[in-house]
């Protein structure tokens, strides 16, 4: 294969960096703070502090739908990445468009994120699940 032929093939082995969008999450995390008791229609904390990963998630509802939604992140640039992108997916939609939002979703939407950082990065959807679970029971 010529030197012309590989450039023009596209990468398909494991993604080794943070890609642009990464970055920019990182840099420029979407909705993040908290919501006051008052707005708050689900909460959910999900990760392990003792080993670094936790998110912290609210949500309140209006008209059915998720209107706000903010998250503190205490991780490593992917999971402050992929929990700013969750939020972005997630605002606007019914609790049951939201709960089938994926782990894939968050990583193809963010163009990928480095496979040595997934099991790190990934706690956005759970906490999501668990956010709508607890705007259920209210």
């Amino acid at each position: 294969m010529s030197a012309a032929e590989d450039e023009e093939r596209p990468y398909e082995g494991p993604i080794l960096y943070y890609t642009d969008q990464v970055v920019d999450h990182f840099t420029n995390p979407r909705n993040v703070g908290s919501l006051e008791p008052g707005e708050t229609d689900g909460y959910a904390c999900v990760g392990d502090p003792g080993c670094g990963d936790e998110l912290k998630l609210w949500l309140s509802l209006r008209g059915g739908r998720i209107a706000k939604i903010a998250f503190k992140s205490f991780g490593c640039p992917g999971a402050i990445a992929t929990s700013s992108m969750l939020t972005v997916l997630a605002e606007g939609k019914s609790l049951a468009e939201a709960e089938r939002i994926t782990d894939d979703d968050v990583v193809e939407a963010l163009g990928g994120i480095p496979e040595n950082k997934k099991h790190c990065s990934l706690l956005g959807v759970r906490a999501l699940k668990a956010a709508v679970e607890s705007c259920r029971a209210r």
